[in-house]
This record gives structure tokens, C-alpha cells and sequence, in this order.
């Protein structure tokens, strides 16, 4: 799992490339720990090249949409799969961000 965080002038910027399970989850929230206090920015998601998201992925989704939702800011993922769409609404949490 490769995860890229980018600090831009107004948001951040997240890329996922590959599978965010249980043995990628605990590189991926140090990597992606800012944004649990987005500190006023708004956070875009890249998800083109995510394959697969467990659980431990799923919490990390939460974290980060707690910090932006307390920030007043707002998440937005962009180029969600279907079969990972699929899950974040059996789960919910396609209600808590916006879709590009």
C-alpha cells in the first residue's frame, strides 16, 4: 500500500494506490495522523488506485472525516471504485463525504 499525504495552500491532498487492509492500516495512519485535525483545510481523496478497504481502513476514513467535520471543512473522495462505494455505503460513511 502506497499512501501519499500533500499539504496544498487550501486543502490536503490524500492518494491511496493498492490495498488499505489491516497490515497496511497502521503505516497509513501515522502517514495520514494531521488530518485527524485538518487545522481549517478542506481534504481530497484519491482513490483511483485503491483495490481493496478492510475495517482498519474504514476507521482511518472515520478519524479523518471527525477532524474535518470539526474543522467545518469538508472531505471529498475522488474516483471511488464501485466494489469500495459498495462498502462505504453498506457501512455508511458515503453519507459522511462528497463524491467526485
Amino acid at each position: 500500500m502506497k499512501t501519499t499525504l500533500q499539504e496544498l495552500d487550501d486543502k490536503y491532498l490524500v492518494t491511496f494506490d493498492g490495498d488499505l487492509d489491516t497490515a497496511a492500516a497502521v503505516e497509513v495512519d501515522q502517514i495520514l495522523k494531521p488530518l485527524y485535525t485538518s487545522k481549517g483545510k478542506d481534504i481530497e481523496i484519491e482513490c483511483k488506485k485503491l483495490q481493496y478497504i478492510s475495517s482498519s481502513g474504514l476507521r482511518i476514513l472515520s478519524r479523518i472525516i471527525k477532524g474535518v467535520r470539526a474543522a467545518g471543512n469538508k472531505a471529498t473522495m475522488k474516483d471511488v471504485k464501485d466494489d469500495i462505494m459498495t462498502v462505504l455505503r453498506l457501512t455508511g460513511l458515503v453519507s459522511l463525504f462528497e463524491f467526485e
